[in-house]
């Protein structure tokens, strides 16, 4: 971890710092690409995960947002262990799980526990939903009173479902219903944490809500910690009272929630909030309107120095050469932590002048501005 690092102390509901979970230093996982015949012999790597250091406090819902491919997905599967990490360091409960043996992990299973991006395959068609709530149970030997039956019914009902579609199978629920099924999946070993991959990206935006709802729910009810990863910033506002920002594998930002939402520092940060569909009123102020150029770099061979600078409208000579380092800026709040060289006002005001980097989309606003006017004139 760089020595300018401080990792921000997490926070309960209350402000109060909260004590550490989890914690993640220098956490990295590269995919090795091989090639050549007949011999294959390794090539590159996809640095999905490069870097990222985190941490989530007891009882605490941290947001894990970034563009689609910039590791999200591959970072929660290193944090529950799913994923064998390249570098770096996973503490979990003060207990170092970086490497540790499957029989190691065995006791820390039950304490971490996944609710998966895609609601259908994540469950087994073959199996009935008591089967596949009541399965973690009979795997960790975990026998609860009145028994498993009586408790996989209560976990249907908490999440919203009828105790009787215990026979059911899968394919008959909807995919909001599925979903819950994940979540009460979840909540069988009774976890103090949960990585939420995207689990409302697939919903209809009315099932979002409730499924969000249901887990700030059983997030205050149980006591549960979560590490929330999607890209709709919206819903992370709604949920996560800590946000970081993640791009081409590297966290750019992280800090409270009012500081990511109100005082971005990060011209990434900046670009995602203006991204945000949001409904104009009278009384709404006008917002930053900011268009980047292209897709995500490949994360197979990132740019040097920092991985934004190909988008940046602010990006200089020192921005390819050096680094910046993940530290807290003049002026920010403490445990607001900002990856930049030449950071942005903390504002999300109405610019003098739109950033577009995408020189087609440019002509054609311009273009079609020049058509109104003489419209207008005509």
């Amino acid at each position: 971890m760089s020595d300018n690092l401080t990792l921000p102390a997490p926070k309960d509901s209350t402000g109060t710092a909260a004590e550490t979970l989890l914690s993640v230093e220098g956490l990295t996982k590269h995919f090795p690409i091989y090639g050549g015949f007949p011999i294959k012999r390794k090539v590159g790597a996809v640095q999905a995960v490069d870097g990222v250091d985190l941490s989530v406090g007891v009882g605490e819902s941290v947001g894990l947002v970034g563009e689609s491919g910039c590791g999200k997905s591959t970072t929660g599967r290193l944090i529950t262990r799913l994923l064998e990490p390249t570098d770096g360091k996973i503490t979990y409960a003060d207990q170092d799980i970086t490497h540790a043996s499957r029989k190691q992990l065995a006791p820390v299973r039950s304490e971490i526990q996944m609710i998966f991006q895609d609601p259908y395959s994540s469950l087994n068609p073959r199996q009935t939903v008591g089967t596949i709530i009541r399965s973690p149970m009979e795997v960790n030997d975990i026998n609860p009173e009145g028994g498993r039956e009586k408790r996989v019914r209560e976990l249907l009902e908490l999440v919203g479902l009828n105790p009787e579609h215990y026979n059911r199978f899968p394919h008959e629920f909807s995919g909001g219903q599925r979903q819950r099924i994940g979540v009460a999946r979840a909540l069988a070993l009774q976890p103090k944490l949960i990585v939420a991959d995207e689990p409302v990206s697939a919903l209809d935006v009315s099932i979002q809500a409730q499924v969000v709802n249901l887990l700030q729910k059983v997030q205050q009810e149980m006591g549960i910690a979560f590490l929330f990863i999607a890209h709709d910033l919206a819903i992370v506002r709604h949920f996560s009272q800590r946000v970081a920002v993640m791009y081409l594998g590297k966290i750019v930002e992280v800090g409270d929630r009012d500081s990511i939402y109100n005082r971005p520092r990060h011209p990434y940060t900046h670009a995602l909030l203006s991204a945000v569909p949001e409904v104009a009123t009278e009384d709404s102020e006008d917002r930053e309107r900011i268009r980047l150029a292209g897709d995500v770099p490949s994360p197979i061979h990132p740019p040097s120095g920092c991985r934004f600078r190909t988008r940046c409208w602010k990006a200089q000579d020192k921005c390819a050469s050096e680094e910046p380092p993940l530290i807290q800026l003049s002026g920010n709040r403490g445990g607001h932590l900002t990856a930049c060289h030449f950071p942005e006002e903390p504002t999300t005001e109405a610019r003098d002048e739109d950033v577009v980097m995408d020189p087609a989309l440019k002509a054609l606003e311009q273009g079609a501005t020049e058509v109104d006017a003489k419209v207008t004139k005509a």
